[in-house]
């Protein structure tokens, strides 16, 4: 199995669904309940990939690309998810520096189809 990803949401249900998804994959994923949690875990071990709710309470999405930058090598891909009524939220997601923003509608249909290649490590870096 390769390197778990992280997940920083506070909806335990949707995030069954999407450890259920990877885990059919023969995949992990772990919740995780804070920036300072995600970043520490990262820094323990560089996770495959991190999932981020863009709406999660107090998130300053540049400041946590740049912790990963810093704490992790190579640096995860990182999927952020929003509502689609918030436009500007996830447009400034993408801003930010996040390798795929996505309106939870559509997370969910690719969910089954590209947890695979978003919990898989690559070479490229958030800039």
């Amino acid at each position: 199995m390769s390197a778990p990803g992280l997940m920083l949401c506070d909806d335990l249900i949707f995030y069954s669904r999407v450890s259920g998804t990877a885990r059919a994959a023969g995949l992990s994923v772990r919740m995780v309940r804070t920036v300072a949690d995600l970043v520490v875990a990262a820094r323990a071990a560089p996770p495959g990939g991190v999932i981020v709710d863009v709406h999660f309470p107090d998130l300053d999405l540049p400041a946590l690309l740049a912790s990963l930058k810093e704490a992790c090598a190579p640096v995860p891909r990182v999927i952020a998810y929003g509502s689609h009524v918030e436009a500007a939220v996830l447009k400034a997601a993408r801003a930010a520096g996040c390798d795929l923003v996505l309106p939870r509608s559509a997370f969910v249909e690719q969910l089954e189809a590209k947890i695979a290649e978003w919990l898989t490590p690559t070479t490229a870096s958030v800039e």
